[in-house]
Formats: structure tokens, sequence, C-alpha cells
């Protein structure tokens, strides 16, 4: 029950804001920020109770999943609406709350159809949450499609530059990975025993395991989805003009949030539905990963506009998460603990990113939010007028470029642990990722934060001749947050890793399976 309340809280209250057209605009805009505060106190309270080592024979419990829920909902194929956390689930709802509350703060300013604009990213928040704690395919596939439906309109009504093209090409790209994905769910349903889309079945008896075949070409399909969603190199191209032209809170979702749907995909769907399959072409995921990682920082590094550059990093750093789970994949090549720390470490980085993109794209929004554009060739010096900024920045890149002491180390650390035993020669390359993505985020600071003062014509010294550019109270209050969290992950990881740990290990396990 607590999970559907998390899940549908948001969705409640923007059909509220749309029906009841006398809520005044203002009032709708600190709606989003109380319902978000409220869901996000609700999923801390999940946290609270949460048992790691659920004992999946404890009654109401299901394959190691708490607070789960079942409602019959098709019966002729045994689709039900069934949500319920786990290790792996809870910390990427948490994060995604955690997100769309700085979100909500951050979107206070907002004046153009707030109300509207509230309502939407609402929806979103509730589309996002039930892929996260859906236990069965086809609401899984319900909801990872309404989260395209939403952030369409939040590009094309709310974004700048070319935005319906951009939305369009984002909506169009990712739709066709989702029929891909469908296609795959029915492959899934018809190969097994039982008929049945439920996950928590559908991973206790793997379908097509007598037929690698099959198998393969299942996997094929799911992947093909995800990897859009993702997205992977080479399923990317929708990613850098969405991000571009979307408004800062929705490329804050959309890099945060919306690109682990794909990445949880593969964690919660492929590895343990399809353990044959996925050991068989786990190379494939590896050598996907891998490109990912050098493709997406040396284009990043190209690039003269900083939004676009940090959009080309969430290539990068979702490539790292599947160069942790396809060595995972490896089993033949890496014990039991390497293959659970790989994995591990890739379910930290989905958090990880989550935190530190977000905070960046918000950043960016400041730029915007200025001067009207993110070019570096506009912008520079920054530092001594803008100190709030200049620090906020520095941190978030130097988190993003795996500093210690931040959450991006703690996931590299294991995923390069994990998977240097299995693939050594993919991840000595992948490493090389890390060198390049200190270069461009350095690059980048040193364009914006060092030098003689530079910004866009629009914007105009006040009577002391200082530049107003720097970060305002609800700005900070949005973006310090995921900073603060990015710095206890990183310098008290047990708090996450105890949570995700015993998750992870129960996947490597289902993975693991008829390889004697």
């Amino acid at each position: 029950m607590l999970v559907s309340v998390v899940v549908l809280l948001p969705l409640a209250v923007a059909v509220l804001l749309v029906a009841v057209r006398t809520v005044p605009e203002r009032v709708a805009s600190w709606a989003w920020v109380v319902t978000s505060a409220v869901d996000l106190a609700l999923v801390g309270w999940m946290w609270w109770r949460f048992d790691p080592a659920v004992d999946a024979s404890a009654p109401g419990v299901a394959g190691g999943v708490d607070f789960d829920a079942k409602v019959r909902w098709i019966p002729s194929v045994d689709a039900s609406y069934h949500v319920g956390v786990d290790g792996i689930s809870l910390p990427l709802i948490a994060m995604s709350g955690v997100l769309f509350l700085a979100c909500a703060v951050w979107s206070l300013r907002e004046r153009h159809r707030p109300r509207t604009y509230a309502a939407l990213f609402l929806f979103l928040q509730t589309a996002c949450l039930g892929t996260f704690a859906a236990l069965d395919l086809i609401l899984f596939f319900v909801f990872f499609d309404l989260t395209i439906v939403a952030m369409y309109f939040v590009i094309a009504g709310w974004g700048h530059g070319d935005r319906r093209r951009s939305a369009l090409k984002f909506f169009l790209y990712t739709f066709v990975g989702s029929l891909a994905l469908l296609v795959g769910f029915i492959g899934l349903f018809l190969g097994s025993d039982e008929r049945t889309f439920d996950m928590v079945a559908l991973a206790s008896d793997p379908p097509l395991r007598d037929d690698p075949v099959a198998g393969g070409l299942v996997l094929l399909a799911v992947g093909i989805g995800l990897a859009v969603k993702t997205p992977l190199f080479p399923f990317h191209t929708w990613l850098p003009d969405a991000h571009t032209d979307a408004p800062a809170a929705g490329s804050a979702i959309l890099a945060g949030v919306l690109l682990k749907l794909g990445t949880y995909g593969f964690v919660r769907i492929a590895m343990p539905m399809l353990p044959g399959a996925w050991r068989d072409w786990a190379v494939v995921a590896v050598a996907a990963g891998v490109v990912s990682v050098v493709w997406g920082a040396l284009v990043a590094l190209a690039q003269q506009d900083f939004k676009r550059m940090v959009a080309y990093t969430s290539v990068n750093h979702m490539g790292y998460v599947l160069l942790g789970l396809g060595a995972a994949g490896l089993v033949g090549h890496a014990d039991d603990a390497a293959r659970t720390v790989a994995t591990v470490g890739a379910v930290v980085q989905m958090v990880s990113h989550g935190l530190l993109t977000g905070a960046l794209f918000l950043l960016a929004g400041v730029l915007w939010a200025r001067g009207g554009t993110h070019a570096f060739g506009r912008w520079g010096g920054l530092a001594r007028p803008a100190p709030l900024f200049a620090g906020c920045l520095a941190v978030a890149a130097f988190g993003s470029l795996g500093l210690p002491g931040l959450s991006a180390f703690i996931a590299e650390f294991q995923i390069f642990t994990g998977a240097l035993q299995a693939v050594p020669v993919p991840t000595v390359i992948a490493v090389t990722g890390i060198l390049l993505t200190a270069g461009l985020f350095l690059l980048a600071l040193q364009r914006l934060l060092t030098g003689d003062t530079a910004v866009p014509p629009g914007v105009q010294a006040d009577v002391r001749g200082d530049v107003p550019v720097d970060m305002r109270g609800r700005e900070l209050v949005a973006v310090v947050p995921l900073l603060v969290l990015s710095l206890v992950i990183g310098v008290l990881p047990w708090l996450l890793l105890d949570v995700v740990e015993p998750a992870a290990e129960l996947v490597a396990t289902l993975l693991a399976r008829g390889t004697g």
C-alpha cells in the first residue's frame, strides 16, 4: 500500500491541478513542492523500515521484495498491478524523489503556464517512480512509455532553441525503442512455462533457458529498447538535442532519472530473466559500455556549449554502468564476489550520476536564466562575481570526474574492481575514460570560472559594477542538497551499500544459474 501511495500521490495532485482551474498559478507551483516533499518523506519512511535481508519466504513478500502489493488486472495473460521495492529499486526511487523535489523548488521561478508545468512534472514523477516500483512487465511498459509522453511535452512546451524538433526526435527515437522492448516482453511471456508477465515469477523460473537462439533474440529486442533509453552508443543521437533544448528542470530529470530507466531495466529484467542469453552476449554489453565511455568523453571534450557537453558525459557515465553489468555476466572468468561488486558499482553509479548530473544541468540553467546561452565563448571569469555558482560547479564537476570523497569514486572503483578480473583489457581502456572526463571538466571550469570576467551583452552590471550572475536562494536550495548527498555517499558509502549489496548479490546469484 505504501509504495502505491508514493507512486500515485503525484498523479492525484496533477489531476487536481488540471481539474480545478480556480487554483492560483502560484499555489500550483507550491503544490508541486509540497507534494514532492511529502512523497520524499514517505520514501524516507520506507528506507527506514526496509529490511535489506528480507526473507523471500516471509508472508506478503515475493522474491526478496518488500512493501509489495498485488491487484488483479489482466487475468487472461496473468498481468497484474504488482509493485514493491528491493535494494536496487529503493535507492533509485529515493534518488528520483530528491531530484523531483529539487526541480520543484527550482521551478518556483517558472512564469509560463506554471500550473500546467507543475501538473506535467507531477505526472512524470508518477511515471518514473512507477517504472522503478513495477513488478509486472506490462505495468513496467505502461509507466516506461508514459515517461516518454510527459517529457515530450516538457521539451516542446517549455524548452528553448529548436524545441519542437528536439522533442519530436526524442519521442520518435525512444518510442521506437519502447516498441522493441514490448516485443521482447511478449517473447518472455511466450517463452515462460507459466505464461505470465509477473517479474518475480519470470526471475524465479527464467523463460527460454533451453533455447539459446530464441533467448538471444528476445534479449536483443529488450536490449535495443533499453539501450535507446539509456542511451548507449550508437543509440544516443537523440540525447544532445533533447538536453540542449529542454528547460533546466527537464534536463535534470531526463538525465538524472529517465536515463536510469534503461540501465535499471538491464538489472531488473535482462540479467535475472535471461541469464543464459546475458552470459552468452555479455561481451557485447562490455564492448558497448567501453565504446560509450570513450566516445562520450571524446565528443563531450569537443563541445563549445556547456549544457551539450554535460549531455554527452551522460553517455560516458552510463557506459560505466553497462561495463559493470556486462562483466558480471562473464561468470566463467569471475568469481561470485567480483560479480556482486561489479553489479553494486553499477547501481551506485546510477544513483551518483543522477545526483551530480542533475546538479550540473540545474547549474547550466543558472547561465541560461542570466544570459540566455550556455556557450563557453560567452562566459568567463565567473569565480569572482559568482563565488557560490563557482563553488557548486566545482564540486559537481570534481564529483563527476570521480574525485575520492564523492559518490562517483565509490561507484567507479567498484565497477573497475569487479570487472578487472573478467575483462581486464576493456576495463583498462575504460579507465582512460576517467582521464578524458577529468580533462573535459577541468577545461570547462577553466573556461567558465577563470580569466577576465565575460558575460553575454544582456547581463548588465549593477550600480557597484558587480555582475549579478551568482546563485540565489531557491537555486541554492535546489542544487546544494544534491551535492551534499553525493558527499555523504562518498564519505559514508555503507549507508547506501548496505541496502544495495544484498539485492545485487541476489541478481548475481540468479545470473549464475546453470553454470555449475
